[in-house]
Protein backbone atom coordinates (compact mmCIF):
# COMPACT_ATOMS: atom_id res chain seq x y z
CA UNK A 1 0.00 0.00 0.00
CA UNK A 2 1.45 3.36 -1.00
CA UNK A 3 1.65 6.13 1.54
CA UNK A 4 1.61 9.91 1.19
CA UNK A 5 3.71 10.56 -1.89
CA UNK A 6 5.28 14.01 -2.17
CA UNK A 7 7.34 15.38 -5.03
CA UNK A 8 9.69 18.17 -3.91
CA UNK A 9 11.77 20.56 -6.01
CA UNK A 10 15.05 22.43 -5.61
CA UNK A 11 15.55 25.37 -7.96
CA UNK A 12 18.45 27.66 -8.82
CA UNK A 13 19.08 30.65 -11.09
CA UNK A 14 21.25 33.78 -11.36
CA UNK A 15 20.18 37.23 -10.13
CA UNK A 16 21.12 40.79 -11.11
CA UNK A 17 19.83 44.32 -10.52
CA UNK A 18 16.96 43.90 -12.96
CA UNK A 19 14.62 43.18 -10.06
CA UNK A 20 11.55 42.41 -12.15
CA UNK A 21 13.56 39.94 -14.19
CA UNK A 22 14.63 38.15 -11.00
CA UNK A 23 10.99 37.66 -10.02
CA UNK A 24 10.20 36.45 -13.52
CA UNK A 25 13.05 33.91 -13.33
CA UNK A 26 11.74 32.68 -10.02
CA UNK A 27 8.27 32.24 -11.50
CA UNK A 28 9.70 30.32 -14.45
CA UNK A 29 11.51 28.01 -12.02
CA UNK A 30 8.33 27.44 -9.99
CA UNK A 31 6.30 26.70 -13.09
CA UNK A 32 8.96 24.31 -14.37
CA UNK A 33 8.95 22.45 -11.06
CA UNK A 34 5.15 22.33 -10.95
CA UNK A 35 5.10 20.94 -14.50
CA UNK A 36 7.25 18.10 -13.13
CA UNK A 37 4.53 17.41 -10.52
CA UNK A 38 6.30 19.07 -7.59
CA UNK A 39 3.94 19.92 -4.73
CA UNK A 40 6.61 21.63 -2.59
CA UNK A 41 9.02 23.99 -4.36
CA UNK A 42 12.01 25.76 -2.84
CA UNK A 43 13.41 29.03 -4.17
CA UNK A 44 16.81 30.37 -3.16
CA UNK A 45 17.53 32.93 -0.44
CA UNK A 46 16.68 36.59 -1.23
CA UNK A 47 15.92 35.72 -4.86
CA UNK A 48 14.35 39.13 -5.64
CA UNK A 49 17.75 40.87 -5.67
CA UNK A 50 21.44 40.17 -5.98
CA UNK A 51 23.05 39.05 -2.71
CA UNK A 52 23.90 42.56 -1.51
CA UNK A 53 25.56 41.65 1.80
CA UNK A 54 29.23 41.90 0.75
CA UNK A 55 28.80 45.69 0.92
CA UNK A 56 27.56 47.76 3.84
CA UNK A 57 25.31 50.30 2.13
CA UNK A 58 22.57 52.29 3.79
CA UNK A 59 20.68 52.48 0.50
CA UNK A 60 20.04 48.74 0.49
CA UNK A 61 17.70 49.01 3.47
CA UNK A 62 15.19 50.43 0.98
CA UNK A 63 14.91 46.92 -0.49
CA UNK A 64 13.10 45.75 2.66
CA UNK A 65 9.33 45.79 3.04
CA UNK A 66 6.83 44.65 5.68
CA UNK A 67 5.11 41.30 5.39
CA UNK A 68 1.68 42.92 5.24
CA UNK A 69 1.03 44.00 1.69
CA UNK A 70 4.41 42.72 0.53
CA UNK A 71 4.28 42.56 -3.28
CA UNK A 72 6.82 39.74 -3.56
CA UNK A 73 5.05 37.54 -1.04
CA UNK A 74 1.68 38.36 -2.61
CA UNK A 75 2.85 37.50 -6.12
CA UNK A 76 4.21 34.11 -5.12
CA UNK A 77 1.30 33.30 -2.82
CA UNK A 78 -0.96 33.87 -5.82
CA UNK A 79 1.30 31.63 -7.89
CA UNK A 80 1.19 28.94 -5.20
CA UNK A 81 -2.60 29.06 -5.33
CA UNK A 82 -2.71 28.95 -9.12
CA UNK A 83 -0.44 25.90 -9.27
CA UNK A 84 -1.65 24.27 -6.02
CA UNK A 85 1.89 24.07 -4.63
CA UNK A 86 3.51 24.93 -1.31
CA UNK A 87 6.02 27.73 -1.76
CA UNK A 88 8.32 29.18 0.91
CA UNK A 89 9.09 32.78 -0.16
CA UNK A 90 12.38 34.36 0.95
CA UNK A 91 12.27 38.15 1.37
CA UNK A 92 13.97 41.09 3.09
CA UNK A 93 11.52 42.04 5.82
CA UNK A 94 11.11 45.40 7.55
CA UNK A 95 9.21 45.39 10.84
CA UNK A 96 9.20 48.96 12.17
CA UNK A 97 12.87 49.58 13.05
CA UNK A 98 13.88 45.92 12.78
CA UNK A 99 15.05 44.18 9.61
CA UNK A 100 14.99 40.45 9.05
CA UNK A 101 16.02 37.84 6.53
CA UNK A 102 12.69 36.03 6.41
CA UNK A 103 10.68 33.31 4.71
CA UNK A 104 6.90 33.45 4.33
CA UNK A 105 5.17 30.09 3.95
CA UNK A 106 2.60 30.16 1.14
CA UNK A 107 0.33 27.11 1.26
CA UNK A 108 -1.20 25.48 -1.80
CA UNK A 109 -4.37 27.54 -1.44
CA UNK A 110 -2.40 30.79 -1.42
CA UNK A 111 -2.77 31.36 2.32
CA UNK A 112 0.34 32.76 4.01
CA UNK A 113 0.74 30.61 7.12
CA UNK A 114 3.28 32.91 8.76
CA UNK A 115 6.99 33.62 8.67
CA UNK A 116 10.32 32.31 9.90
CA UNK A 117 13.09 34.82 10.56
CA UNK A 118 16.69 33.66 10.09
CA UNK A 119 18.14 32.80 13.48
CA UNK A 120 21.89 32.68 12.79
CA UNK A 121 23.30 35.80 11.12
CA UNK A 122 26.80 35.50 9.63
CA UNK A 123 29.42 38.22 9.65
CA UNK A 124 32.53 37.60 7.55
CA UNK A 125 34.14 38.63 4.27
CA UNK A 126 31.48 38.56 1.58
CA UNK A 127 28.71 37.72 4.05
CA UNK A 128 28.31 40.79 6.26
CA UNK A 129 24.70 40.14 7.11
CA UNK A 130 24.83 41.59 10.61
CA UNK A 131 24.86 45.05 9.04
CA UNK A 132 21.40 44.39 7.57
CA UNK A 133 19.58 41.77 9.62
CA UNK A 134 18.47 41.46 13.21
CA UNK A 135 18.75 37.95 14.65
CA UNK A 136 15.43 36.23 14.06
CA UNK A 137 12.98 36.18 16.95
CA UNK A 138 10.49 33.56 15.72
CA UNK A 139 12.38 30.53 16.92
CA UNK A 140 12.51 27.43 14.76
CA UNK A 141 9.14 26.42 13.37
CA UNK A 142 7.35 23.58 11.61
CA UNK A 143 4.34 24.17 9.39
CA UNK A 144 1.38 21.96 8.51
CA UNK A 145 0.87 22.43 4.77
CA UNK A 146 -0.81 20.69 1.87
CA UNK A 147 2.56 19.04 1.23
CA UNK A 148 2.97 17.75 4.78
CA UNK A 149 4.70 19.23 7.80
CA UNK A 150 7.75 21.23 6.73
CA UNK A 151 10.63 23.02 8.44
CA UNK A 152 12.57 25.91 6.88
CA UNK A 153 15.98 27.26 7.90
CA UNK A 154 17.84 29.95 5.96
CA UNK A 155 21.42 29.62 4.66
CA UNK A 156 23.75 30.03 7.68
CA UNK A 157 21.13 28.19 9.76
CA UNK A 158 22.01 25.10 7.72
CA UNK A 159 25.39 24.78 9.43
CA UNK A 160 23.81 24.33 12.86
CA UNK A 161 22.57 20.84 13.79
CA UNK A 162 20.40 22.39 16.50
CA UNK A 163 18.24 24.03 13.82
CA UNK A 164 17.62 20.80 11.90
CA UNK A 165 17.06 18.77 15.06
CA UNK A 166 14.63 21.34 16.47
CA UNK A 167 12.54 21.29 13.31
CA UNK A 168 12.59 17.50 13.25
CA UNK A 169 11.54 17.35 16.90
CA UNK A 170 8.60 19.59 16.01
CA UNK A 171 7.54 17.03 13.43
CA UNK A 172 9.00 18.40 10.20
CA UNK A 173 8.82 15.75 7.49
CA UNK A 174 10.98 17.71 5.04
CA UNK A 175 13.86 20.09 5.87
CA UNK A 176 14.26 23.08 3.55
CA UNK A 177 17.19 25.50 3.23
CA UNK A 178 17.09 28.46 0.83
CA UNK A 179 20.69 29.57 0.37
CA UNK A 180 23.17 32.10 -1.05
CA UNK A 181 26.70 30.71 -0.81
CA UNK A 182 29.75 30.72 -3.02
CA UNK A 183 33.22 32.22 -3.07
CA UNK A 184 35.19 33.22 0.03
CA UNK A 185 36.78 36.63 -0.73
CA UNK A 186 39.43 36.30 1.98
CA UNK A 187 40.83 33.12 0.36
CA UNK A 188 40.02 32.31 -3.28
CA UNK A 189 41.39 28.79 -2.81
CA UNK A 190 38.48 27.86 -0.54
CA UNK A 191 35.60 25.97 -2.12
CA UNK A 192 33.09 25.06 0.56
CA UNK A 193 30.67 23.26 -1.75
CA UNK A 194 31.41 19.71 -0.58
CA UNK A 195 31.54 20.74 3.08
CA UNK A 196 28.27 22.64 2.67
CA UNK A 197 26.55 19.61 1.20
CA UNK A 198 27.97 17.10 3.68
CA UNK A 199 26.78 19.11 6.67
CA UNK A 200 23.21 19.10 5.38
CA UNK A 201 23.42 15.47 4.31
CA UNK A 202 24.30 14.79 7.94
CA UNK A 203 21.19 16.67 9.08
CA UNK A 204 19.04 14.51 6.80
CA UNK A 205 20.66 11.28 7.96
CA UNK A 206 20.75 12.19 11.67
CA UNK A 207 17.04 13.03 11.62
CA UNK A 208 15.95 10.47 8.99
CA UNK A 209 14.27 13.34 7.18
CA UNK A 210 14.65 14.29 3.49
CA UNK A 211 16.22 17.66 2.79
CA UNK A 212 16.10 20.22 -0.02
CA UNK A 213 18.71 22.98 -0.50
CA UNK A 214 18.39 25.70 -3.16
CA UNK A 215 21.38 27.93 -3.91
CA UNK A 216 21.94 30.67 -6.47
CA UNK A 217 24.38 30.65 -9.39
CA UNK A 218 26.38 33.28 -11.27
CA UNK A 219 28.88 36.04 -10.51
CA UNK A 220 27.64 39.18 -8.76
CA UNK A 221 29.91 42.25 -8.58
CA UNK A 222 30.04 44.33 -5.42
CA UNK A 223 32.36 47.08 -4.20
CA UNK A 224 33.86 44.87 -1.48
CA UNK A 225 34.15 41.69 -3.54
CA UNK A 226 32.79 39.88 -6.56
CA UNK A 227 30.85 36.86 -5.38
CA UNK A 228 30.55 33.73 -7.50
CA UNK A 229 27.80 31.44 -6.29
CA UNK A 230 28.37 27.74 -6.85
CA UNK A 231 24.85 26.43 -7.20
CA UNK A 232 24.88 22.66 -6.68
CA UNK A 233 21.37 22.78 -5.26
CA UNK A 234 20.42 19.28 -4.20
CA UNK A 235 17.88 16.93 -2.70
CA UNK A 236 18.91 14.34 -0.13
CA UNK A 237 16.88 11.38 1.05
CA UNK A 238 16.31 10.41 4.68
CA UNK A 239 19.67 8.60 4.85
CA UNK A 240 21.52 11.73 3.68
CA UNK A 241 22.25 10.37 0.21
CA UNK A 242 22.16 12.97 -2.55
CA UNK A 243 19.59 11.76 -5.05
CA UNK A 244 19.41 14.89 -7.22
CA UNK A 245 22.06 17.59 -7.71
CA UNK A 246 22.45 20.57 -10.03
CA UNK A 247 25.71 21.87 -11.46
CA UNK A 248 27.37 25.23 -10.78
CA UNK A 249 26.00 27.18 -13.74
CA UNK A 250 22.63 25.92 -14.98
CA UNK A 251 19.27 27.40 -14.05
CA UNK A 252 17.13 24.40 -13.28
CA UNK A 253 14.42 22.75 -11.21
CA UNK A 254 15.29 19.36 -9.72
CA UNK A 255 12.57 17.04 -8.43
CA UNK A 256 12.41 13.91 -6.29
CA UNK A 257 9.50 11.96 -4.84
CA UNK A 258 9.25 10.60 -1.30
CA UNK A 259 6.78 8.37 0.51
CA UNK A 260 6.33 10.36 3.72
CA UNK A 261 4.48 7.58 5.53
CA UNK A 262 7.17 5.02 4.74
CA UNK A 263 9.86 7.44 5.92
CA UNK A 264 7.93 8.13 9.12
CA UNK A 265 7.78 4.39 9.85
CA UNK A 266 11.50 4.03 9.15
CA UNK A 267 12.28 7.00 11.40
CA UNK A 268 10.28 5.45 14.24
CA UNK A 269 11.83 2.00 13.88
CA UNK A 270 15.40 3.31 13.71
CA UNK A 271 15.11 4.56 17.29
CA UNK A 272 16.94 7.88 17.00
CA UNK A 273 14.14 9.82 18.64
CA UNK A 274 13.24 7.04 21.06
CA UNK A 275 16.78 6.96 22.49
CA UNK A 276 17.38 10.67 22.88
CA UNK A 277 18.49 11.85 26.36
CA UNK A 278 17.47 15.52 26.58
CA UNK A 279 18.41 15.69 30.26
CA UNK A 280 22.07 15.19 29.25
CA UNK A 281 22.16 17.95 26.65
CA UNK A 282 22.57 20.91 28.98
CA UNK A 283 25.91 22.02 27.45
CA UNK A 284 24.11 22.73 24.19
CA UNK A 285 22.24 25.52 25.97
CA UNK A 286 25.48 27.38 26.76
CA UNK A 287 28.11 29.14 24.67
CA UNK A 288 31.09 27.65 26.50
CA UNK A 289 29.89 24.07 26.93
CA UNK A 290 29.21 24.42 30.64
CA UNK A 291 26.29 22.24 31.72
CA UNK A 292 23.10 24.16 32.39
CA UNK A 293 21.54 21.42 34.53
Amino acid sequence: MSGRMLTVAATQFACDWDLNANLDKAEVAVREAAAKSAGLILLQELFATPYFCPDQKQDYFSLAAPLEGNPIVARFADLAKELSVVLPVSFFERANNAYYNSVAIADADGAVLGIYRKSHIPDGPGYQEKFYFNPGDTGFRAWDTAAGRIGVGICWDQWFPECARSMALMGAEILLYPTAIGSEPQDPSINSKDHWQRVMQGHAGANLTPLVASNRIGAEPNEAAEMTFYGHSFIADETGEKIEEADNRTATALVATFDLDAIRARRASWGLFRDRRPELYGPVLSLDGASMR
